[in-house]
């Protein structure tokens, strides 16, 4: 049985530091609200225990897994809520030591509610349980959630339909390998973004399909800009520094604008040497991660810790390369590389806590590098060997956030990780697909394998790497 994800699974809205350890929690706490309604007993629950497990707890202070917990039980939305109304939320409920529960009832509530447990659950290192218990302190409900990677979430013990069988009956292309992707591409004589919006089709009107996309776009825009016009200190306690601002500054000079679009135009009309380009890629990359370490809006592309790579990328390719690009040009770019992700997710995993940082920037880099390649005009296959070469050149990339936070070394992987797509795309223009010898889906194999056999400790547990030998203390 094959699996269809959509591109909208692929690249998701929602707040930052992290789609594992804060947006899937968030959904969990949703989902758990959810069922307690569909159970008729959501109305007897007078009080909440939440517990931790594996990843979730060991870095979940780091990634503010508690906090969106309590925001995922107040009722919020990550994708929707203000910004700005996060911390005034969960100061409420630390003053008052009272949740307000899906914004319809007042229960007693503390942060130490959320209990952080250091052993793993068997199915997957992100295990969360809530517990909903009675007046007479009577539990009536425990359900246990996994958040694999991506802000996806599945249930434990619940029994699910079979995964629909992707044939041309329902989509008419399935596809689950990168070579039936190739297959199909080359007897249609249609590049990937063609088939995959074809696909997308069978969710969406086309219209649809669109308005979503400049949503998504429209999103990382905002990030890159409001990370590039920010300055201070990131929140967590290791007093990092934001980068972006000071870079901007120096990239930018005296040009004058006054939102957005029109900074678009202004780095248009920048100068373009190598070096000054290296520093916009990078800064792009870096603005939207810091953006996203102090709890902001992002995209999830496919993670929240490597959201930077993808737009960063594609900016690159709007102010550097053609500054006649599109909307038209913008959509191509997102279907590719959300079909890239959803390959990689299908075979492999896109969750660092399972994968290490391979599952996370490596699959960015490779989304990044085969969107490019197609916008460069390069062929389908050509996109695939882009996508190879940038997650070959990440396979064994550990996971090791210094204090738990997607800080140090987190920021700086996704400046690298875009660079990487860039230089892979130019690679693979200039390579002929049929004298390749590492197809796309070898390597997504070899990703998985690498997954399985690294050590747990540079699987986002804080508990190898950079995360043990620069310790807090020498922040």
């Amino acid at each position: 049985m094959a699996q269809f994800i959509s591109v909208f699974d692929m690249l998701k809205i929602g707040v930052g530091p992290s789609s594992s350890h804060t947006l899937g929690p968030w959904r969990a706490a949703q989902q758990w609200i959810q069922q307690l309604k569909s159970s008729n007993i959501f109305h007897l629950v007078d009080n909440i225990k939440v517990d931790l497990y594996g990843s979730l707890s060991l870095t979940g202070k780091g990634h503010a897994t508690d906090l969106a917990i309590l925001l995922g039980l107040s009722g919020t939305d990550p994708e929707f809520i203000p910004i700005d109304e996060i911390q005034n939320i969960i100061t409420q409920i630390n003053n008052k030591q009272q949740l307000h529960f899906n914004f319809e009832k007042m229960i007693d509530f503390s942060i130490k509610d959320v209990v952080f447990n250091r052993e793993f659950l068997p199915f997957h290192a992100n295990g969360l349980t809530f517990r909903g218990l009675s007046s007479k302190r009577k539990e009536i409900s425990a359900e246990t959630y996994y958040s694999i990677g991506g802000g996806f979430i599945i249930q434990e013990d619940i029994e699910k339909d079979e995964d629909i069988e992707i044939t041309k009956q329902n989509f008419p292309f399935p596809i689950n390998r990168a070579i039936e992707l190739e297959v199909y591409c080359e007897h249609q004589n249609k590049s990937i973004s063609e088939i995959v919006f074809e696909n997308e089709l069978v969710l969406k009107p086309a219209n649809e399909i669109d308005l979503e996309l400049l949503r998504i776009w429209e999103t990382m825009l905002e990030s890159m800009y409001i990370g590039c016009h920010t300055e201070g200190i990131l929140p967590g306690g290791l007093n990092v520094k934001r980068r972006a601002y000071a870079t901007h500054q120096k990239l930018i000079k005296e040009a004058v604008y006054t939102n957005p679009q029109e900074w678009i135009v202004a780095i248009r009309n920048t100068e373009v040497k190598f070096r000054e380009i290296l520093k916009w890629v990078s800064c792009c990359a870096l603005a939207v991660n810091e953006v996203n370490a102090a709890l902001g809006r992002v995209v999830t592309a496919p993670t929240n810790g490597s959201a930077g790579v993808i737009p960063a990328v594609l900016m690159y390719y709007l102010v550097i390369e053609n500054h006649e690009a599109n909307f038209e040009h913008i959509k191509k770019f997102l279907l590719v590389a959300g079909e890239i992700g959803s390959i990689f997710k299908k075979n492999a995993t896109i969750s660092a806590a399972m994968g290490g940082c391979q599952a996370e920037i490596g699959v960015s880099s490779a989304m990044a590098a085969a969107a490019l390649t197609e916008l460069l005009g390069g062929t389908p296959s050509q996109c695939l060997v882009a996508a190879e070469i940038a997650m070959e050149h990440h396979l064994g990339l550990t996971c090791d956030p210094i204090g738990g936070l997607v800080q140090v070394p987190c920021i700086e992987r996704n400046a690298m990780g875009a660079i990487k797509a860039i230089n892979a795309a130019e690679l693979a223009l200039e390579t002929n697909p049929k004298e390749s010898k590492v197809p796309l889906d070898k390597v997504i194999d070899t990703m998985w394998e690498t997954a399985k056999d690294m050590n747990r400790n540079y699987k986002e547990t804080s508990e190898g790497g950079l995360a043990i030998t620069v310790g807090l203390a020498d922040c």
